[in-house]
């Protein structure tokens, strides 16, 4: 649940995105302390409402599971997925920002405390959209603010895996955060899963970062 105000600020592509204080944190399951920087974090993954305006003004590729260039009536709200890491590569590039490495992602699920779930230490399972008593599939944006991380960045557990600038582009990247299909153990702040990155699939999708201005 979140616990501060953070500073917002709207980017080019008119997404809000969530201030990550300079500072050190616990990463990891062993919780090694870290230092970052200052960056900005989108509030929640990218929808398929947002990722339309990236293919209209770019002649990108949309999602095979949307029709005639257009996502579903229903889920517009609902993030993104269907696209390969390059495909989510892309649309950082276009709105000024980039992909979050593991640690950047993994600071803005858990605060500084070291906690296990973005709220803190105990799973609940109306915390997220996970495959414990969820409807098994993607839900809008958002759907669960008591599950919100520290910051009050949305959905950083469940609802769908987010690809992150961690691993090696030919072989495997990292995802981050669980998905709608998977138990608690896929949601902790740490977890990391290995994902081959031109794949695509329906519980994966993303969010972007971007660094403070010297």
């Amino acid at each position: 649940m979140s616990s501060q105000t953070s500073e917002t600020i709207k980017a080019k592509d008119n997404k809000e995105m969530i201030l990550i204080p300079a500072g050190e944190f616990l990463f990891g399951a062993n919780n090694q302390p870290m230092t970052l920087p200052a960056y900005y974090i989108d509030r929640t993954p990218v929808t398929n409402a947002e990722y339309k305006v990236f293919v209209d003004a770019t002649g990108a590729s949309f999602p095979p599971h949307w029709r005639q260039g257009k996502p579903l009536p229903g889920i517009e709200s609902h993030p993104v997925t269907q696209i390969t890491w390059f495909d989510a590569a892309d649309y950082a590039k276009w709105a000024g920002k980039r992909l979050p490495t593991g640690p950047e992602w993994e600071k803005a699920a858990r605060g500084t405390d070291g906690r296990v779930f973005p709220w803190g230490d105990t799973f609940d399972k109306t915390y997220l959209n996970c495959g414990v008593g969820g409807p098994l599939t993607t839900v809008p944006v958002g759907s669960s603010p008591e599950g919100d991380s520290p910051y009050g960045v949305v959905d950083m557990a469940g609802n769908v895996y987010e690809w992150t600038n961690d691993g090696n582009e030919v072989i495997t990247m990292g995802l981050r955060g669980g998905s709608w299909l998977d138990g608690k153990d896929e949601a902790r702040t740490f977890a990391v899963r290995k994902h081959t990155p031109r794949r695509k699939n329906d519980f994966v999708g993303f969010r972007c970062v971007m660094d403070v201005p010297a």
